[in-house]
């Protein structure tokens, strides 16, 4: 899957990109009609959970966005990751009827 990623206030290392890649090629088993995805990594002020992950996926006439807080930005993928995977079998449902 195609990903353009975006670091808020900090400069993103490539083991952190290649791990969300890595996630969000996986989705690809839930739904093969991804057109790409825009990835947002960003740093705020919310205590512990102070890094968000916020993942916006085009589909054909949609589109799924998520975002995550958590206090590293690998568990906040991974909760986003969840939900991501649920939403996408939601739509390729709905496209079936």
């Amino acid at each position: 899957m195609k990903a353009i990623y975006q670091a808020t206030n900090f400069d993103a290392d490539q083991k952190l990109i290649d791990f969300i890649q890595a996630k969000l090629d996986k989705l690809d088993n839930f739904f093969d009609k991804v057109i790409e995805a825009e990835v947002y990594l960003k740093l705020n002020n919310k205590g512990e959970k102070n890094k968000t992950v916020e993942v916006k996926i085009d589909i054909p006439r949609n589109a799924v966005v998520v975002s995550r807080d958590a206090e590293t930005f690998e568990k906040a993928m991974d909760l986003a990751f969840d939900v991501l995977k649920r939403q996408l079998k939601k739509q390729k449902e709905k496209l079936k009827k």
